[in-house]
């Protein structure tokens, strides 16, 4: 299998870092608009290899062993919009190097379309669209002494060796695949916005994620707790842009996962004292980033 490079990491470089949020911080289930609800539980369903958790009036949960990662709302007729701030793509990571090597074989046997395979140093990469052409990731990462202290120098994108990772399967022609594994995470979400500066202050300065590299005006990679990144940036097809219009199959929103209330609160008073709106949604507070991508903020 081969597929155009993916430039989601190139040649990053190291910055200070301020520690604010938690260690524990992480992301959480991300909801996006769908244009035809059935179309994509096919799609999720038998090519990703999530499972349906709950359906009612236009929207569906899908997860894995229980815990929800992804949230589709239907829209009929919504369509992609191109320029636009919003997903990048979301990153399902998998808890093992056999995982993402039983996707691969599982997506070369079933025909599932790819629109990249990249090594990024801290991890192996597998990139898709979904019908609606939304991004996703599926990746696993690799042990982290391996790329701890090194993200900014180190951060990257080579082709994958597909070979090699398929070796870690005894038959990968006879590998069986019914679902991705119930210990899969929402990894990182990686965002598509106006400008990279903008996105700093918010991400960084206020809200308190840790700035572990960067690509000039280009791309920003953020975390809390030393990973490589659970939020990234980049404005290569956005820069300059606005939010999608409505009607668009878009990004609703993305969550940012607390350890307690505390951390919580914390964080939105960061927010609140550099003059951000923080409102409200389903009991938790949320708010959005200076390209329009909205955020929830959960507590685990």
């Amino acid at each position: 299998m081969s597929a155009p490079r993916d430039p989601e990491e190139l040649d990053a470089t190291a910055t200070a870092v301020v520690h604010e949020l938690a260690p524990a911080t992480t992301v959480g289930p991300v909801e996006l608009t769908v244009s035809d609800l059935e179309r994509s539980l096919d799609y999720y369903g038998r090519a990703i290899g999530l499972d349906l958790l709950e359906r009612a009036a236009g929207r569906a949960s899908l997860g894995t062993g229980g815990r929800e990662l992804l949230a589709l709302v239907e829209e009929p007729g919504a369509v992609p919009a191109p320029g636009a701030t919003g997903l990048y793509h979301f990153a399902l990571l998998v808890p093992e190097r056999t995982d993402l090597a039983r996707w691969l074989a599982h997506a070369a046997r079933d025909r599932v379309p790819l629109v990249g395979l990249s090594d990024h140093f801290v991890s192996e990469a597998l990139y898709l669209s979904d019908p609606d052409r939304h991004g996703i990731e599926i990746y696993r990462d690799r042990p982290r002494e391996v790329w701890q202290g090194k993200v900014g120098s180190r951060l990257t994108t080579m082709p994958l060796d597909v070979d090699d990772l398929l070796r870690s399967l005894d038959d990968p022609a006879g590998e069986a695949f019914h679902r991705l594994p119930a210990g899969t995470t929402m990894g990182h979400v990686h965002l598509k916005v106006s400008s990279i500066p903008e996105t700093l202050g918010f991400y960084r300065d206020a809200l308190g994620f840790e700035l572990m590299a960067q690509l000039g005006g280009q791309a920003a990679f953020l975390s809390a707790g030393g990973y490589h990144h659970h939020i990234g940036a980049n404005t290569w097809e956005s820069a300059g842009g606005a939010p999608a219009p409505p009607g668009s199959a878009a990004l609703r929103h993305a969550t940012i996962v607390f350890p307690d209330g505390g951390e919580r609160e914390r964080a939105v008073n960061r927010l609140e004292h550099a003059g951000i709106e923080v409102g409200e949604r389903d009991g938790d507070p949320s708010t959005s980033d200076p390209s329009g991508n909205g955020l929830v903020l959960a507590v685990s």
